[in-house]
């Protein structure tokens, strides 16, 4: 029975939690069943080194729940198994944005009721993160962390392995090196590609293919992908870190955007020069919204399904699945292009 208890002097989380957190969890998992004898309270004291009164608190607040019993001269059993199967989760984004809502909305609607969310943002600030998951160890069922660092990847996968791999769910983007965790990805590069590769025809209409991407913030892999599909199809292309309200534009170029102030730019220009968007200037924008669906009678996009993204994450806690999939990736075709 002493499998069952998962404590850890170095957590901020109190002990009396991590063995009530203990308790709960094994019965959840179906690691233990009624009638099941757990430690006393002398020999949780004694087998890990902890105050008898720190013990008898947690055992307390078990009583109070019906979850263990004592009976008189022989300890503590398991009294009930019936609780309200509902996780606990932490949810982890490295920023918040319209499509991170969509992931989060589809997260929270698929769990429903089987679920608690609490939702965190690291900003891709590597001490940030740091302090959310380690003060976080041992109060949640499970953990769906967006790992996107750009400097700190080897410090973020040494935080990420500090939570049970079977507790763990990479969101967004795998990494190499984290364990063996679930994770619903994009293959930022590949993904590029197959999706534009689907659209050759129409983009051969233009001369010259220029990506704004605004580094930092956004992986790299994006730009190894543009560059593979324009060396793969003989496009003349370039990338830009980002666009001006006063940019020149020349005809027949294409501009695939990623950020959102970089859209709202780049239509300014075509408006401000007198230029039709889809017949002079072709825009693909990155990652879809329902703004893009209307604006200007529709913008192309190349875009994760995020609904998808956060609804699948959601289920692998369902389902206790830990298997890697990469999440569905397309084109949107509007008149943009």
């Amino acid at each position: 029975m002493d499998t069952i208890f998962e404590i850890d002097p170095t957590r901020k989380t109190p002990k009396y939690l991590q063995i009530v957190n203990s308790v709960t969890k094994a019965i959840k998992q179906g690691r233990v069943k009624k009638g099941d004898r757990v430690f006393s309270i002398n020999e949780m004291s004694n087998e890990f080194l902890i105050s008898r009164d720190t013990v008898q608190k947690a055992y307390e607040l078990l009583e109070q729940e019906k979850i263990l019993a004592a009976v008189k001269g022989k300890g503590f059993y398991i009294n009930r198994t019936d609780l309200l199967n509902r996780f606990n989760v932490l949810l982890v984004f490295n920023k918040l944005s319209s499509y991170k809502k969509m992931i989060y909305d589809s997260f929270v609607k698929t769990l429903g009721s089987k679920g608690h969310v609490e939702l965190k943002i690291h900003h891709s600030n590597i001490k940030v993160f740091e302090d959310i998951i380690l003060t976080s160890l041992g109060e949640f069922d499970y953990y769906a962390v967006m790992p996107h660092f750009y400097s700190d990847t080897n410090k973020a996968v040494h935080i990420l392995k500090q939570i049970p791999s079977d507790q763990l769910i990479l969101l967004d983007k795998d990494l190499e090196n984290a364990g063996n965790c679930a994770a619903i990805y994009q293959d930022f590069e590949n993904d590029i590609v197959e999706a534009m590769e689907t659209q050759t025809n129409a983009i051969s209409n233009y001369e010259e293919l220029i990506m704004v991407h605004p580094g930092s913030g956004y992986p790299t892999e994006i730009i190894y992908g543009f560059k593979k599909f324009c060396f793969q199809n003989n496009f003349k292309y370039k990338v830009l870190k980002k666009m001006s309200e006063c940019e020149t534009l020349k005809k027949n170029q294409l501009y695939v955007v990623i950020e959102e102030i970089d859209l709202a730019n780049l239509i300014k220009c075509c408006r401000n020069q007198k230029l039709k968007i889809g017949k002079d200037i072709g825009i693909i924008s990155y990652n879809d919204t329902p703004l893009k669906e209307i604006l200007l009678e529709g913008i192309s996009v190349i875009s994760t399904d995020h609904h998808k993204m956060g609804e699948t994450a959601a289920r692998f806690i369902l389902e206790r699945r830990t298997e890697k999939l990469r999440n569905p990736f397309r084109f949107i075709s509007r008149k943009s292009l």
